[in-house]
């Protein structure tokens, strides 16, 4: 027993690295049990917040955000580079910067959830827990260096954001959301392990890094052809790409606003890290023949998004068109898959989750105070709660590229790494900046119903607002605010992650 156990110990020292998504499954466990034992439901919350905060702590010292020394944790002193369970996952600067995304989605989240969720609610502790799995497995994702743990990982996300998009299973959009997404997700998991299943055939390996030659060697074959559509269709339902975007608006409407948060600026990021991972590593010899096939996905990805946006009555909803476009954004660092443009595309993978987790976020405090999510809910709201008024103004500039916010470097970086690769993709770095500008017309809509006209005669006093809320959205709002004034560290680090992918 005594040898058992020191094999166990030595394990787990092999494989440090992989400590944040340990303490993650491990505090899902306890969770369920305190849940058992409590009854106020927001010490849970509070207690859910602990595991992510130790993970984030850990995650930013591997970054070399922090010095690990000072306080005596030398061993995930950054910046880290290894390979963990026999070469099958790995810790480096690019599976980093998305775990860095996904924590911080994920503390968003729970903090929201301490004041949306109710003393009524039942199944508080299992709420949290599936929070905590599904941060766990997009942690898992972006580690992956082979198709079995990707795959994994995307399942114990999807699996556990299934069930809580329908949390609130008396409420009918509640219901539908969680059911249209179990089954569109379902659909899209079995076209991707059969497109998957398809390049193992043809390769022989499952490991990422050796995918490339083989499949390279193939790239015109019947049986390769069909393989690379399903993968680029089923990732594409996992990221709410045009034409596999029909989901996306119902089910962010209707699940509860913290789990929007977490479908948008969390699992969807997701399947980019396994896009970047297979398109940018695994399929790099047929690179090639898939660029142009995702230049034009991205082109229809952003203008249907932003499009559609225009006609929306509801906020909610129309920032789920927005996220939509925002997927097409980083669909050109894709396409173009130069250094540059792979930077911009990672940049703006945590500028957007900021920008969209805090605007939805908003969205929540705002339902909370009128009791509305319609566009006529915000009339005036300048005057009746003026700090979220700014909060959603800062949001919603951020997100259109307006400088010096954040939104406006991640842009930059990604449009001019198009435009430095020449040829067609000027093109696309074109239609992203036409795209950007067409997106500010519905958010500049917004803002001029909350600062322009005049709040509704019979509107109620409005209420203070919950203090997780406010904490919140205080978070999300000086990200914002503070990554776009001092943008340089953030794109030196995403400068190393893309270099590890494009040489």
């Amino acid at each position: 027993m005594a040898a058992g156990f020191g094999e166990l110990l030595q394990l787990l020292a092999d494989n440090r690295h992989l400590a944040p998504e340990l303490i993650l499954a491990v505090f899902a466990l306890l969770i369920l049990g305190l849940s058992l034992l409590v009854r106020d439901r927001r010490v849970l919350g509070w207690f859910a917040v602990l595991p992510l905060l130790l993970s984030l702590f850990l995650v930013a010292g591997m970054m070399g955000l922090l010095d690990m020394r000072l306080v005596g944790f030398s061993a995930f002193a950054g910046p880290v580079n290894s390979a963990l369970a026999g070469g099958a996952l790995a810790v480096d600067s690019f599976s980093l910067i998305f775990k860095f995304v996904f924590l911080s989605v994920a503390l968003l989240v729970v903090g929201t959830s301490i004041s949306f969720l109710s003393q009524k609610d039942r199944h508080v502790g299992e709420y949290y827990a599936l929070i905590l799995l599904a941060t766990m497995g997009m942690m898992v994702v972006a580690s992956s260096q082979n198709l079995v743990p990707l795959f994994v990982g995307i399942e114990i996300a999807s699996l556990s954001t299934y069930a809580l998009a329908a949390f609130r299973k008396r409420d009918i959009l509640s219901a539908e959301a969680g059911m249209k997404y179990f089954i569109i997700g379902a659909t899209s998991s079995a076209v991707l392990l059969y497109g998957m299943s398809i390049l193992y055939g043809i390769s022989g390996t499952l490991d990422i890094g050796l995918l490339s030659r083989r499949v390279g060697e193939a790239a015109w074959e019947p049986a390769t052809i069909v393989g690379l559509s399903m993968l680029i269709g089923g990732l594409g339902f996992k990221m709410a790409a045009v034409p596999f975007h029909m989901w996306a608006p119902d089910v962010y409407e209707g699940s509860p606003t913290p789990v929007t948060v977490l479908l948008a600026a969390g699992s969807k990021k997701m399947a980019f890290a396994a896009a970047f991972k297979l398109f940018l590593v695994g399929l790099v010899a047929a690179r090639a023949d898939l660029s142009f096939a995702l230049g034009i996905v991205a082109v229809l990805t952003m203008t249907v998004g932003n499009i559609v946006a225009i006609s929306q009555t509801s906020v909610k909803r129309m920032l789920a068109y927005s996220s939509i476009a925002q997927s097409g954004y980083i669909l050109i660092a894709l396409a173009v898959a130069t250094k540059t443009a792979v930077a911009g595309g990672l940049l703006h993978v945590v500028m957007h989750a900021f920008m969209k987790g805090g605007a939805f976020i908003a969205v929540a405090a705002v339902a909370w105070l009128v009791s509305s999510e319609r566009l006529s809910g915000y009339k005036g709201l300048s005057r009746r709660s003026p700090f979220l008024a700014f909060c959603m103004a800062v949001f919603l500039l951020a997100l259109a590229g307006i400088p010096p916010l954040s939104g406006f470097w991640s842009k930059f970086v990604l449009f001019s790494g198009a435009v430095g690769a020449g040829d067609w993709f000027v093109w696309l770095a074109l239609a992203g900046v036409l795209n950007s500008a067409l997106s500010l017309y519905y958010y500049a809509r917004v803002i001029k119903y909350m600062y322009v006209d005049d709040p509704p005669a019979d509107a109620p006093p409005v209420r203070p607002g919950p203090s997780p809320y406010t904490a919140v959205l205080v978070i999300a709002l000086a990200a914002t605010i503070l990554i776009g004034l001092y943008p340089q560290p953030f794109i030196d680090v995403a400068m190393t992650a893309a270099g590890s992918l494009v040489p």
